[in-house]
């Protein structure tokens, strides 16, 4: 699958248009990590595309979520095991699997839910935009627990343990790629 084929299925999986711009940012970010820890970058950007296929049919029961996904991408004759296994990876809490055992599986779980926070610090900027947004005043609100309060900030912070980047430079990275391609997240 290339990239443009995993974007292609991206949107025929998922009518919330916000859900796609999430599955796009998650590979953007995905793509940029790829670079700082070595990983194939075509991988990655499709394993962070392809992550959350499901979530639509699942979002209630969270013990299938990735699991379906990945059940459709066999079907369709998806053969690359190191992306299906990071996108289980991504919810492996709730499908009581082991903990990821690559980078590429902790890197989709540990920047899942930063996208979503970098969303919403651009949303309650007067911008309205990521290019407004400094590393400043995403770690003012990453200080504030009220902010977005349903970030699992525990899951973003591990990026340090698990694939030793300090928190501000993980941030960065992610901030960095959304700003990039900023037109395309509608942002």
């Amino acid at each position: 699958m290339t990239k443009d084929e995993a974007k292609v299925y991206i949107d025929s999986h998922l009518k919330n248009v916000n859900l796609r711009k999430h599955c796009y940012a998650a590979a953007f970010v995905m793509e940029a990590l790829s670079k700082k820890l070595g990983g194939n970058p075509d991988d990655w950007y499709i394993a962070g595309m392809l992550h959350d296929a499901d979530f639509e049919e699942t979002k209630e029961i969270p013990e299938e979520h990735a699991k379906r996904a990945v059940e459709w991408l066999r079907k369709d004759g998806f053969t690359n095991e190191e992306i299906i296994s990071a996108i289980l990876d991504h919810n492996y809490e709730n499908l009581n699997m082991p903990e990821p055992k690559t980078l590429m599986g902790w890197s989709l779980f540990c920047c899942d839910h930063l996208t979503g926070f970098l969303v919403a610090v651009a949303l309650v900027r007067p911008e309205k935009n990521l290019a407004a947004v400094q590393l400043e005043s995403v770690m003012k609100k990453w200080g504030q627990l009220a902010f977005a309060a349903g970030t699992n900030r525990k899951n973003i912070a591990m990026c340090e343990s698990k694939l030793n980047i300090p928190l501000s430079e993980f941030i960065t990275i992610a901030l960095s790629a959304m700003q990039e391609h900023h037109t395309e997240l509608g942002l």
